[in-house]
């Protein structure tokens, strides 16, 4: 026997109510992150916004100085490619769970993002170092040391 209309729509106004401060939340926790990341040399450390902007650039022990001007853009290029990217694989898990489908709603069908169109297809391809880690977002006091938290 079928759920009466009324009952199937207080379910839906509820769950409705939930997932607006689910998002909420996730809203405010995505406008504080950010995401630091050395460039393999370990001369630049670059740092990125909530919205992938570049918010600091960090020349570490003097290393720019031993540099030419075209191997230090790429050290600065590769650290701030490397933050965006870690950045909007953040923002991808924490918006994945308002893209799903109801399981008590059934109505409530979520919805397809592109994230390869929104970010690039980089966003999409495998990533060892986010994997190892268990998505958790890595403090950038972390990645300046290059721990990952393991013994």
């Amino acid at each position: 026997m079928t759920e009466p209309l009324e009952k199937r729509l207080e379910k839906a106004m509820a769950e409705l109510q939930a997932a607006q401060e689910a998002v909420a939340r996730t809203e405010r926790e995505l406008r504080q992150a950010s995401f630091a990341v050395l460039s393999s040399d370990r001369a630049v450390r670059a740092t990125v916004g909530p919205q992938g902007e570049l918010t600091g650039i960090e020349f570490l022990e003097n290393k720019y100085r031993d540099m030419s001007p075209q191997e230090l853009a790429a050290s600065v290029l590769e650290a701030a490619s490397a933050a965006r990217l870690k950045m909007n694989r953040h923002v991808m898990k924490a918006m994945a769970p308002f893209t799903e489908p109801s399981s008590d709603v059934p109505e409530l069908k979520g919805f397809e993002l592109d994230w390869e169109r929104i970010f690039g297809p980089a966003v999409l391809r495998e990533d060892d170092e986010d994997t190892a880690r268990d998505g958790q977002a890595t403090p950038a006091w972390r990645d300046a040391l290059g721990e990952d938290g393991e013994d």
